[in-house]
Parts: structure tokens; sequence; C-alpha cells
């Protein structure tokens, strides 16, 4: 054999197969670093806004009190405090009042404004949140002898949009309240634009995005300038909440920096490049979560590990082939160290992140007394690694699941059960071991917040991942299982089970709750953030325009005082 027949034939010996990755071509981060870097000293005049925030909150809790003889007066506060984002400032209070309203206002039927619809669906509504069973059957004095709900409310705007937001409240069987929906959206729809400015904007604001929906952040900043308009606006109350917005923006942008900060330290772009860089993205879904100041350590652990899972989910479903996912998933199961040595590359750089996110939890937590959280923790994540891992099986396969068998793993890949379990981590002692239990049984309410997470990421993400190759989602499943259902069929049957988990949700806040109302409302943000993000387009994989519109109104534009 010649000197170059041998050569060439070492050479193709040696040579490694290329390996065919997918690509999904995520758009590049659009804020470069813009948060790397923030004012983090306290100027003379924030301290002087502080002093000036504590005069006027001790104004707003007097007014609250000092309602208490006239609750229709105190409902439109109560109502007015909460949405312009200051109610975490005075839970005590408002807990207070409602107890006394349903006491006595509605379980002895003593009410001042039996005819006023604004008035009692306002009510309703208020107690509903609150958790207190006000029965549905409030709303039959608004109905005709045919059963209709009568004519004359359509003039009542302001009446109208209370029903609506009542609405969506509403549990399981109340018949009336799906037709006060059907009833209020319709009419609304059609009076809108023969409204003046003020209102017309309020009513439209509602039919995209009804209160029960809502992040609170994103409201309260879109309705502090409704309410500055508004004739019957409280001075010292708007005041109040203009500053404590600016004050708490400061707060948000100081803990974005710290996690901007430490994104960059594990150079995902550079290291990682297959996958999304949104780590400021996933600021906003936790600040979505909660955003009072004093859930700090919850934020920080939970944007992380919505961090971590973002990039595991991409080496899932893009980049990783089956068998890199197949050791990937092993190592995930040892939760080793040395379980690393095993990955490729751009595994370890993973892994050994992961690995130091859950030790920096571990820290965190022990300190605090409560080290038995991150075990519920870990096996959270390991339950979501082993969903990522049947759907890859199932890719690689060219498998389409029913969806019997589609829909329980789909509620595991969508990552809300280990985001319910994780947000817990970092609050106090009112997550107890009792809590952690209840959670990881998978209740009904976070099954709900799951099934809205899944159903609405498939409808409006599902033609984009078929293009560069993905599991089937739940679309292409459904028309399987249903040959000659249409794409449109699969849709409408996923947006009523959408409703119906709304329900679920709903019905899970009625007291007695089986865990505190803080811990529950975790959870309802969750859903909140997929109806936010995902309720027209993919918010968090295409993060121009309206998503970049939110952060910007959160964490960049401060309110005009």
């Amino acid at each position: 054999m010649s000197v170059q027949a041998s050569a060439v034939l070492v050479t193709t010996q040696n040579v490694v197969p290329e390996v065919t990755r997918r690509s999904a071509n995520f758009h590049p981060s659009i804020w470069g670093d813009r948060f790397l870097t923030c004012p983090s000293n306290i100027t003379e005049n924030d301290s002087h806004t502080e002093l000036l925030v504590q005069q006027l909150k001790e104004e707003v809790r007097k007014m609250v009190v000092g309602a208490a003889d006239k609750p229709a007066k105190q409902l439109k506060l109560i109502d007015a405090i909460q949405r312009l984002g200051v109610s975490y400032h005075f839970e005590t209070e408002i807990e207070a009042a409602l107890q006394h309203i349903y006491d006595t206002y509605h379980l002895h039927g003593d009410n001042e404004n039996e005819d006023d619809l604004y008035t009692t669906a306002l009510c309703f509504r208020l107690l509903r949140q609150q958790g207190h069973f006000m029965s549905c059957d409030v709303f039959n004095k608004f109905k005709d002898n045919k059963g209709k709900f009568m004519e004359s409310l359509i003039g009542d705007v302001r009446g109208m949009l209370s029903l609506y937001e009542a609405t969506h409240l509403r549990v399981h069987g109340e018949d009336i309240l799906d037709e006060a929906l059907a009833f209020t959206t319709a009419h609304l729809e059609s009076l809108a634009s023969n409204l003046s400015n003020l209102v017309a904007t309020q009513v439209m604001h509602a039919l995209e995005r009804p209160i029960r929906k809502g992040l609170p952040r994103v409201e309260a900043r879109y309705y502090i300038s409704i309410y500055q308009e508004e004739d019957t606006r409280d001075e010292t109350l708007s005041k109040f909440a203009k500053l404590d917005f600016n004050l708490l923006q400061k707060v948000h942008q100081r803990e974005l920096t710290d996690i901007a900060r430490w994104w960059k330290d594990l150079d995902v772009p550079k290291k990682l490049p297959f996958t999304r860089d949104r780590v400021v993205e996933l600021y906003f879904w936790i600040l979505g979560v909660y955003f009072e100041p004093q859930h700090f350590l919850a934020r920080r652990i939970l944007t992380k590990v919505i961090a971590m899972i973002s990039i595991i989910d991409d080496i899932y479903d893009v980049y990783g082939t089956f068998e890199e996912l197949q050791l990937f998933t092993k190592a995930i199961e040892r939760w080793n160290i040395s379980a690393m040595d095993e990955l490729p590359e751009y595994m370890k750089v993973c892994y050994g992140a992961l690995l130091d996110v859950y030790n920096e939890i571990e820290q965190e937590i022990v300190k605090q007394g409560y080290s038995y959280r991150i075990h519920y923790a870990k096996e959270a994540m390991k339950t979501q690694v082993r969903g990522y891992f049947t759907e890859a099986k199932w890719f690689h396969e060219g498998y389409v699941p029913t969806m019997e068998e589609y829909m329980p793993n789909a509620l595991l890949t969508g990552a809300y059960l280990t985001l319910s379990t994780t947000s817990f981590v970092g609050l106090g002692e009112i997550a107890t071991k009792d809590a952690f239990d209840w959670v990881s049984s998978v209740p009904k309410i976070v099954i709900a917040a799951s099934m809205i997470c899944r159903l609405m990421d498939d409808i409006v993400s599902h033609k984009f991942e078929q293009k560069r190759g993905h599991v089937a989602s739940a679309v292409e499943c459904y028309m399987k299982q249903h040959e000659g259902a249409s794409e449109k069929k699969a849709v409408a049957e996923f947006q009523e089970q959408v409703s119906n988990a709304w329900k679920d949700i709903n019905e899970e806040f009625l007291r007695p709750t089986a865990v505190p109302m803080l811990l529950l409302t975790r959870v309802l943000n969750l859903a909140r953030v997929m109806d936010v993000l995902y309720k027209d387009e993919d918010g968090y994989t295409h993060a121009q325009i309206m998503t970049e519109n939110l952060v910007t109104s959160l964490l960049i534009n401060s309110v005009p005082i």
C-alpha cells in the first residue's frame, strides 16, 4: 500500500461522523448589556420619597378603616387600592373589611345597594377573590321574566363592566355567570366605539385582559394612568400609588442587575448559542409570580431555576441528539458532579450551572432552617426532565401519542409543577412541610395552571416548532386521534379546557383552602403569566414588541409623578 493510500485510510478512520442538529434560529437578546448596571445607591431624594410614601400610606390606611360604615364606598376604595398595585401594604385591613362585609351585608342580607349592578358585581368579585363564597344567585334580580338579562342594563356601562369582571371568578355549574359573560362581552364589544375615550379604553382593556387574568404589576402600571383621569379619584391614593410603583421598580431593577450579571458570567450566548437568551424576560415572568419586596429571595431562586429550565428545554427540544439526551437524563437522576464527566462539553456547561444553582439555594435555605425543601425542588426537576426524555423518545421514534398519553407527560414538560413547587422554596415559615407535600401531590390548582400553560403554549407555538422538527404538540395529537378534525376544532376544544381550568383555580381559592392563600396565589400568578405572554403569540420565544413593551413599562420607564 502506498504512503498516500495509507494516509487516506488513517484519515478516513479518524473522521468523526458529523452530528446533524436542529436549529430554531431564536432571535438574540433584545436587551444587550442594558441591565448589567443599575444605580444601587439610595439617593437623598429616594429617602425623601420613602418618608412621603410612609405618610401617604398612613392616610390611605385611615381611609380604608374609616369607610367601615359605608360598605359601597369601602368596596370601591379596596378595588382601587388593589388595582393600583398597593394592596400588599394593607392586607390585614382589607381582610378585616371584606370579612365584615361578608358577615354583615352578605350573610344577613343587609345590603344597602341591592338593586345596583355595579356594587353587587364588585362585592361578588372582591369577596370571591378573598376566598368567600358569595352565591351567584345575587344576579337573578337582574333578569327579566323570560330568564334573560334585562335590556335596561346595556346602557349601564360601569355596571356591565363590573359584571363582566365578576364572571371571571365563576366556578363549575354557575350557568348564570356563563350567560353573564356572553351577555356583557357581546354588548361591551358593540358599545366600545361609542364611548368616551377613557371609558372605551377601559372596556377594550378589560375585554383583552380581565382583572382575574392580569398580572398585578402590569395592571397597576396601566390603572395608575387611568385612575388619575377619573373624576372620582382620590389624590392621596393616586400619588401614593405612583410613588410606591417607582420605589418598588428600583428594587426590581437592582435585583435584575444581579440576575443579569449571573447570566453574563455563565456566558450563555457563546457557550450555549442554540438556546433562547431571555433572562430579562424570565425575570419579568417571575416578577409576575411575586413582586412584593419581601419576596426578593423567592424571586432570585425561581428566576435562576426557570432560566435553567429554559436551557434544558432547548437542549431536549432543539439541540441534543437522542444518545446525548440519554446521558443527560441519567446525569440528572444521579445529581452528582461526577456524572458530568460523561457529558459532551455543552451539556457540562448546563449541568454544572444547574448544580451550582441548587447548591446556592440549599445554602440560603439551610441558614433559615428549611433544609428539607431542597429535596422537593430537586425531585420536581428530575420529574420534569423525565418528561422531556419521554418527548425526545417519541420524537426519535416518530411516534404521535394519543391525547391520553400526551397530556399527563405534557403537564410535566410545561414546567408548572416544577415552578409551583420551587415558588414555595424561598418563602418564609408559611410554606410548611405539609405545604410542600401538598404541592408535590399535584393538586387540582397545579394541574389547572399546568393545563393552561401547556395548551396555551401549544396553540400559539406548534407551527413554529413543527417547522424545525419537534415532538407532536396537543394540536397534532388531537388531529391525528380525531381523524378529520381541523386545527380550528382542536384549538376550540383546548380553549374550552383552558376556560374550565380557570374555574378549577377559582374553586381552589374558596375557603376553607388546602393551604394559605399566599401560596395559592403563586400558582394563580403562574397561570396569569401564561395568559399575558401566550394569549395571542409565544411572547417568550418571540420577545420583540409585546414582551419588550411590558418589560419596558415595568423595569425601565418610571411613572410620571
